[in-house]
């Protein structure tokens, strides 16, 4: 069986990539098949290159606190590519957003402080119950 693809992205202006190299880095030492698409992506960019690369979930990595516009952006720009991939947002996330989020469909929110097993095990968890495409 074919490691799971996981699509890595920073979106919008953020320029902070340390953690984003470094989330990759864990999901890769995992198993998992890792495309980090750089930074100063769009939400269409993002979900083109997740329907093209065939990635089984998104990894978003936001610092710059625009999460309530982008994250919804790219969920809504993966729909529109008729695709289902589940979104997962890691970054300064306040508690207060998390409902937002998950009403807009982001499938999960890790916040800054996680553990690489955390990290490893929520992606896990949002795979297991990601529909099968």
């Amino acid at each position: 069986m074919a490691a799971e693809r996981i699509l890595v992205a920073k979106v919008g202006l953020d320029g902070h990539d340390r953690g984003v190299k470094v989330v990759a880095r864990i999901l890769r030492d995992a198993g998992f098949e890792v495309i980090y698409t750089g930074l100063f992506q769009t939400p269409e960019t993002v979900a083109a290159a997740a329907v093209d690369e065939d990635a089984d979930a998104i990894g978003l990595s936001m610092l710059s606190g625009a999460h309530m516009t982008l994250a919804p952006l790219v969920v809504e720009a993966v729909r529109a590519r008729g695709a289902d991939i589940p979104v997962i947002l890691g970054g300064t996330v306040p508690d207060h957003d998390r409902d937002e989020l998950a009403a807009a469909g982001v499938a999960a929110v890790l916040t800054p402080g996680a553990t690489a097993d955390q990290i490893v095990a929520e992606v896990r968890r949002v795979l297991d119950a990601a529909p099968v495409n």
